[in-house]
C-alpha cells in the first residue's frame, strides 16, 4: 500500500485559532493570530482540544491511498463526512489487476488463497473474452483485489476516525492505512498529532469493552467489572440532576 497526502490546509493552526477565536467575539485578526509567538499558539490550541470541535471542520486533509483491498475501501467509505474518488471496476479492465494477500498464515493456507484469487481472475478474464461486459464481469472479482482511492477529511472526522480505526478491533488493514495517515499528516503538521489518538488513549475508557482481546484494555478505567456501578450512578446523576452553564468568554477563552 501507498498513503500520500496531497493537499492540506496550509494555515490550518492559524485558522483553527482564528475561527475559535470568532466564534468567541474575539478581536485579533487571522494576521494578528499568524504573528503570534509558537507557544502562544500551541498554548490556545490545547485549550482547544477541550471545547466545541466545530473550528476543526476549517482544516482539511486530501489523501491519496493506492494498493489498497477493495474490502478495506468498503470499510473507509463508510465515514459519511468524507469526500471520495475511487478507481471504477465497472469500466476499467481487471484482467491484470493484483490482489492483497492476507499475512500471518502459514504456506499451505496461504497457497490455497493464491489459487483461489488466480482461479477467480482466470474466470474474469474468460468471461470477458467471452462477450460479457466488463460491469458484469466484475461479479466474480474478490473483494481483496487492489484498488486506488483519494479521500478528503477534515480534522474533525479525522479525529473521530482516529478513535475506531486506531483501536485494535479494527481490521488490521485499516490500522495500518490510518496509521499511516496519521503520520502524513503530522509530517506537516507536528502539533495534530495529539488530534488523533485512539479513543482509550482521549477518554481512559474502552471504546469497545466487550473486546476483551485487546492488550490494551488492561490499562483502561472500565476493565474492572467493579467500576460498573459508576456507570449507573452517572445514568441516574444524569436523569435527576439539571445544571445549565454560564459561558463568559474572556481573552479568546470560555470555562
Amino acid at each position: 500500500m501507498n498513503v500520500k497526502l496531497i493537499s492540506y490546509t496550509p494555515n490550518a493552526l492559524e485558522l483553527l485559532l482564528y475561527t475559535k477565536n470568532t466564534r468567541l467575539q474575539g478581536e485579533l485578526t487571522l494576521e494578528d493570530i499568524s504573528a503570534k509567538p509558537e507557544e502562544w499558539k500551541l498554548d490556545q490550541l490545547a485549550y482547544m482540544k477541550d471545547t466545541i470541535k466545530s473550528s476543526w471542520e476549517f482544516v482539511d486533509y486530501t489523501f491519496e491511498i493506492n494498493d489498497v483491498s477493495r474490502a478495506f475501501t468498503h470499510q473507509f467509505v463508510r465515514t459519511r463526512n468524507g469526500s471520495y474518488a475511487q478507481e471504477s471496476h465497472r469500466s476499467g479492465d481487471l484482467s491484470e489487476h493484483e490482489w492483497v494477500t492476507p499475512e500471518g498464515y502459514d504456506d499451505e493456507i496461504t497457497g490455497e488463497y493464491e489459487i483461489a484469487m488466480i482461479s477467480s481472475f482466470g474466470a474474469y478474464k474468460e468471461l470477458i473474452d467471452g462477450g460479457m461486459q466488463r460491469q458484469d464481469a466484475r461479479g466474480v472479482i474478490p473483494t481483496n483485489v487492489k484498488t486506488n482511492i483519494i479521500a478528503k477529511f477534515n480534522l474533525r472526522t479525522l479525529h473521530q476516525m482516529a478513535e475506531v480505526r486506531l483501536c485494535t478491533r479494527t481490521q488490521g488493514e485499516y490500522q495500518t492505512v490510518f496509521r499511516n495517515m496519521r503520520g502524513a499528516v503530522a509530517a506537516v503538521h507536528p502539533w495534530a498529532w495529539d488530534f488523533l489518538q485512539v479513543f482509550c488513549a482521549n477518554h481512559g475508557t474502552c471504546c469497545f469493552p466487550r473486546y476483551t482481546e485487546c492488550p490494551i484494555q488492561r490499562l483502561t478505567y472500565n476493565v474492572n467489572p467493579s467500576h460498573e456501578h459508576f456507570k449507573s450512578e452517572i445514568k441516574l446523576a444524569s436523569n435527576d440532576i439539571t445544571h445549565v452553564a454560564n459561558p463568559v468568554a474572556k481573552n479568546g477563552s470560555t470555562m
